[in-house]
Formats: C-alpha cells, sequence, structure tokens
C-alpha cells in the first residue's frame, strides 16, 4: 500500500476569480463543479491539483498570518528557472526570486490573488 497523491484544498471568497488567476496567470486548467453538493472548482496543472472551495467569508488567512511564518503550499517542479521566467512574463507577484535555502531547497515564492504564498521548490542533491 502506498499514498500517491496530494490535493490542496483552498477556500476563496471568489472562487470563479481564484480559478481565473491560476489559469491565466500560473498555467492551470480548471474544472468546475459548481452545482454539486460541495460547491467547488479543480485546477490542475502537469501533476499538480488544487481543489477551491467557497469560502463563507471575504477574507482569506494565509499561514503566515494565522501561524506566524510558512507557506501555504509546497509544490515541486524541476525546471524552475523556465518556470520562473513564465510566472515573471505573466507579471505575478514575487515574495522570492530563485534562490538556495538554508534547508538546501532551490526555491522561489509567489503570492496567489488571495494572498496565499506558493513556494515552488526541489531538494538539492548533496
Amino acid at each position: 500500500m502506498s499514498i500517491s497523491g496530494l490535493s490542496c484544498i483552498f477556500p476563496s471568497p471568489d472562487i470563479k476569480k481564484t480559478a481565473g488567476f491560476y489559469v491565466s496567470k500560473l498555467g492551470f486548467r480548471a474544472v468546475e463543479y459548481l452545482k454539486s453538493t460541495e460547491p467547488h472548482i479543480c485546477l490542475y496543472r502537469d501533476d499538480i491539483e488544487i481543489i477551491l472551495l467557497q469560502a463563507n467569508t471575504n477574507n482569506v488567512l494565509p499561514n503566515r498570518t494565522l501561524y506566524g511564518y510558512g507557506y501555504d503550499a509546497y509544490l515541486y517542479t524541476g525546471n524552475q528557472e523556465l518556470l520562473e521566467k513564465e510566472l515573471i512574463e505573466k507579471e505575478v507577484i514575487f515574495i522570492k526570486h530563485l534562490h538556495t535555502t538554508d534547508y538546501q531547497n532551490s526555491e522561489f515564492v509567489i503570492e496567489d490573488i488571495d494572498g496565499r504564498w506558493l513556494a515552488f521548490g526541489l531538494k538539492i542533491k548533496d
């Protein structure tokens, strides 16, 4: 038996607006399930799935606000330079550009439309 995947769950005040950002700025594909019992939108890019849920509040509280630090998602990617360039060209807000962390990951961090911080990282091989 093995666990083979994970989906981030992001409550959002306006899931259609959030989905639009992920599609136009981050290159995801959106599939809407708005008439289901629990309305949501699934976002897909490569092997990543993010699920947007309709929040009952207008405020998203990212991890750094709730807990004092931390990203809201950590996505692993192989060609970081190319992805960073793509996101720069789409005028995505960068919190940190590509760098090496003190825990030996190569990563960059962006902010989504709801204020969440998404890290794109890769473990540097010893």
